[in-house]
């Protein structure tokens, strides 16, 4: 009976490129810079991370709420805290502005097995909302024609 509730479909709900989703994803920092509310949200928050697809994650410093860097990795000897990879499916499902249900929340992807957090979660927890806030910044431009 178990197995008849839990529904793993993999099958992605929208249509999407892994290119479009990376370049959606570099897009972030400049959509953040013209965010003084999310910016202002997360004013107490310095972290290095690793954030964005699974396919091409990047190493991302934010700094009183600002990305300061972010760069492809994977990049020799830089250290993280902690990082969240999804998989470029599981983003163009994320930035439509209604996203289907199970693909509309960061921690919902990670039970479907789309996206995968790991290292001290401790700086993400606390900050949740502004993560979720960050990553869903595509999602502003109609990432792929939105539903």
């Amino acid at each position: 009976m178990e197995s008849e509730r839990v529904r793993r479909d993999t099958d992605p709900p929208v249509q999407f490129t892994p290119e479009a989703v990376i370049a959606a994803f570099k897009e972030i920092p400049d959509l953040l810079a013209g965010d003084a509310a999310l910016t202002a949200r997360g004013r107490w928050l310095d972290v290095d991370c690793l954030l964005g697809p699974s396919t091409q994650p990047f190493h991302v410093a934010i700094r009183a709420g600002q990305i300061v860097d972010m760069i492809p990795a994977p990049v020799l000897m830089r250290s993280w805290r902690f990082a969240y990879r999804a998989t470029p499916a599981a983003f163009a499902a994320y930035w439509q502005t209604m996203p289907p249900a199970g693909w509309h929340d960061l921690l919902a992807l990670t039970k479907r097995g789309q996206a995968t957090l790991e290292g001290e979660i401790h700086p993400f927890m606390t900050h949740l909302q502004y993560f979720k806030d960050l990553l869903a910044l595509p999602r502003r431009n109609g990432f792929g024609g939105a539903s």
